[in-house]
């Protein structure tokens, strides 16, 4: 007889809070359903605009930035098949084919948060432009690279609160356009990325504390300047759009690579989530284009899995638990060596737009980030950061646990297994300094013999309804 409603919440509980690595899934009907899409605060014509956006900045994109001459503007990354780091997980033919989306590769920022950071940052350019008369409705968007537009944004200061890479997108898209721009980060964030902010000119606000800490910080300094505009990760409706956009340029690459999404050919989406905005982008904009067929999962570290109990929250597995909950509320300490998920508290308009709509959520180690990490470099060559792995822990969690087969079965999935696609998103890596890079690998080495050996909590996995 399956466990009871309570025994597998407080199951569920226990691994959280022993950090123990933990898959939660959603049983029952399909997750993407017309009904959730239909309530969510977003649609199909909201994307599109975001996308149409990247459009028609994309000619003063490839004048500000020489690395995007040669794409004509387009900011884009890869889908890469990933046959040798499928063998290394130990995944078998037979569970279907293994995929990258490479946004570690992603030009300009080098990470996935050059979709939602940029895009904000130009929607806020463009309105700007239009107000002050720099431009009209359909100009040529290259008049805002001209010194006049410049003088113009330079009176204004553009600032967000990061671990590191969203400050990265914004500081320096901000930059070139001319703004000012500060990033408030927080203590726990990476040198090498306060440096490289700096070197474009970016102001650098450090903060005690965590994420949560530097993004209030830096939002009450910009209430109060009239000329202020922040981005803010936890709110913000542009941001999300700008990730969402990632969906319509990926149904292109699938297409292009023969790849079948319906009913027997099923899509499986692992992200990397921090505060939620940008896994639930993407996850937002594919369950719009692929309906039931995509089951998507967030990958959390153990020690920050905001997400996961934000989920659970919405299904009352946590009495007791204020709501919204941070992952200091049930003892654990937000500190982990992937600095992009280091976030105590999920979005409250990620959990809206994507709570009814995702598949599942599992937590990983570091251990097995660095172990991950170094499986991809050896298999398929390919450099990434510690939080970009997470996406991997993901088919070898659905394949080979209780839960991960219970929820399978469930869906009537085990048949399509064979035909299925499987793609990991690859979210940071590009810039990382060689020297950083080494670290990460050496550390890495020890744990990517054994691709079983940091996953060992099947037990403790379980499926409840959300």
């Amino acid at each position: 007889m399956p466990p009871s409603h309570a025994a597998v919440s407080s199951l569920s509980l226990q691994a959280l809070r022993a950090a123990r690595p933990t898959l939660w899934t959603r049983s029952g009907k399909a997750a993407t359903s017309a009904s959730a899409l239909a309530a969510a605060p977003f649609s199909l014509a909201d994307v599109q605009a975001a996308h149409d956006r990247f459009a028609r900045f994309s000619p003063l994109l490839a004048q500000l930035f020489p690395e995007l001459e040669e794409s004509a503007g387009v900011i884009e990354s890869p889908l890469l098949e990933a046959a040798a780091m499928q063998q290394a997980l130990g995944l078998p033919a037979t569970s279907g084919r293994l995929w990258l989306k490479a946004d570690h590769a992603l030009p300009v920022a080098g990470s996935i948060k050059a979709r939602g950071g940029i895009h904000e940052v130009l929607e806020f350019t463009e309105k700007l432009a239009l107000e002050r008369g720099l431009i009209a409705p359909g100009d040529d968007i290259r008049k805002l690279g001209t010194p006049e537009a410049r003088a113009c944004f330079a009176q204004y200061q553009v600032a967000v609160g990061s671990t590191g890479n969203l400050g990265l997108s914004i500081g320096v898209i901000a930059s070139a356009l001319g703004f000012r721009a500060a990033v408030h980060m927080s203590s726990d964030a990476k040198e090498w990325k306060k440096a490289r902010l700096r070197a474009r000119g970016v102001e650098v606000v450090e903060h005690q504390g965590d994420y949560e800490k530097a993004v209030a910080a830096g939002r009450r300094q910009v209430e109060a300047d009239a000329h202020g505009y922040f981005v803010d990760d936890e709110r913000s409706a542009s941001l999300f759009l700008g990730y969402a956009a990632a969906a319509l340029a990926l149904r292109d690459q699938l297409a292009q690579a023969g790849i079948v999404v319906d009913a027997e050919h099923p899509l499986f989406v692992y992200l990397p989530c921090g505060v939620g905005g940008a896994p639930g982008g993407i996850a937002f904009g594919l369950s719009l284009l692929f309906g039931a067929h995509v089951h998507c999962f967030f990958a959390e570290p153990v020690q920050s899995p905001c997400f996961l109990l934000r989920m659970m929250a919405g299904n009352g597995e946590l009495p007791g638990v204020p709501v919204p909950p941070s992952v200091y509320d049930i003892g654990l300490t937000n500190q982990t060596e992937a600095d992009g998920l280091a976030v105590p508290r999920a979005s409250e308009l990620a959990y809206e737009a994507v709570g009814q709509l995702l598949a599942g959520v599992y937590t990983v180690a570091d251990d097995t980030l660095y172990g991950d990490l170094a499986r991809l470099h050896d298999s398929e060559g390919l450099r990434i950061e510690p939080s970009a792995a997470a996406g991997f822990s993901g088919p070898r969690l659905l394949l080979g646990s209780i839960a991960g087969q219970q929820w399978l079965r469930q869906r009537k999935l085990l048949p399509h297994l064979p035909r299925a696609t499987h793609l990991a998103w690859t979210t940071g890596g590009l810039f990382v300094p060689a020297e950083e890079y080494d670290r990460f690998l050496n550390r890495g080495q020890g744990f990517a013999a054994n691709p079983q050996a940091p996953t060992d909590a099947t037990s403790l996995h379980h499926s409840r309804r959300a």
